[in-house]
């Protein structure tokens, strides 16, 4: 396993000439995705906005007969670390949009097909600003209710929508899904597997910075590629099924498990849940009852002090990845969000 996930050294060049389109015309790799817009039917929208001086791709989704003189609940969603808005977070988009609500879901700075450089930089600011800027750009959206915002966050996308929340009122009810704190993962490891070394790299990310900074190669960690051989050995459900979903069963070109090693100087230093007794919105927090994640769901839930209305919800049977494509595990995913959402986001007022 060490040598999969040591510190691979690339360009960017080399990353970007692996990204190309899928067969899909929207570059869709879930499910039952939308390949031609039908009037009177969900609708995908590709747009573009500027975030901080960085174009941002995203895909809108409007409901069956949508009507831009009407008014429609809408919710954000952000996607897992490592994936694209083509992947789950597309998913839960369009299901949500197939209840009646406008969604949308963007690839994040640096990453997928937004812009940025160097790529896949992942510091959580970053993504955090990203989920301001949705908020930003659905809030004028035409039919969009402005006054009545939801956020789902997914994965990575989960802990940093905890994080966008705290300060931005905006969003009147919040979920996660399979929520993973990045940073604190990235400081003590997977279930805090690491706790010895993070001095030792916290100077590896210090050397690539210097690095960058002086003008050489930008050292990236994760893992750029794997074999079927190398996803049977790895023993946690999380990274094996990770591999399987991103590199296998959903893979899609824009989407990778590098980032920027001097990242981690920020990565580190960050965690979901700090001061989240700022969110005093409604909060759903939906995990896999096998999910070798959930330690994360647990500890943000209970430090959640002031969240209103807060709600811990199973997927009985899911692990972290089956949350994302599993049609089981899905549709009680899904029925719990109509359920939450339907309630919070009609009767939330200003906090």
């Amino acid at each position: 396993m060490k040598n999969i996930i040591s510190t691979i050294i690339m360009t960017t060049s080399i990353i970007a000439s692996a990204q190309n389109k899928t067969d899909n015309p929207f570059g869709l790799v879930y499910k039952d995705a939308i390949t031609v817009n039908v009037p009177g039917t969900v609708n995908i929208h590709p747009v573009n906005y500027k975030l901080n001086g960085i174009d941002i791709s995203a895909n809108v989704y409007t409901p069956t007969n949508y009507d831009p003189e009407k008014k429609y609940l809408a919710v954000v969603v952000a996607h897992p670390n490592g994936g694209v808005k083509e992947q789950v977070a597309g998913l839960y988009a369009q299901r949500l949009a197939e209840l009646g609500y406008i969604t949308i879901a963007a690839d994040a700075s640096y990453q997928g097909a937004s812009g940025g450089e160097p790529r896949h930089t992942d510091k959580p600011q970053n993504r955090v600003g990203d989920i301001h800027g949705m908020i930003d750009f659905i809030s004028q959206y035409p039919g969009a209710d402005a006054d009545h915002l939801g956020a789902l966050g997914i994965c990575g996308g989960g802990g940093y929508t905890l994080k966008a929340v705290q300060s931005d009122k905006r969003i009147k009810a919040v979920a996660t899904l399979s929520m993973f704190n990045s940073g604190e993962v990235r400081r003590n490891g997977f279930q805090n597997s690491q706790l010895n070394t993070i001095q030792e790299r916290m100077k590896q990310a210090s050397d690539a910075r210097a690095q960058e900074a002086a003008g050489g190669k930008i050292i990236y960690s994760g893992v750029a590629s794997i074999t079927d051989e190398e996803i049977a050995k790895t023993p946690t459900d999380l990274y094996r099924e990770g591999f399987e979903y991103y590199y296998r069963t959903h893979k899609h070109p824009n989407s990778t498990f590098l980032y920027t090693t001097s990242s981690l100087m920020d990565l580190m230093t960050w965690d979901a849940t700090d001061q989240i007794e700022l969110i005093n919105q409604p909060l759903l927090m939906m995990a896999g009852s096998k999910a070798d994640t959930k330690y994360m769901t647990d500890e943000a839930f209970a430090k959640a002090i002031n969240a209103k209305n807060k709600e811990l919800f199973l997927i009985d049977g899911a692990t972290h990845i089956k949350t994302y494509y599993v049609p089981e595990y899905v549709n009680q995913a899904m029925n719990k969000l109509d359920e939450f959402f339907g309630r919070y986001l009609e009767t939330t007022t200003n906090q």
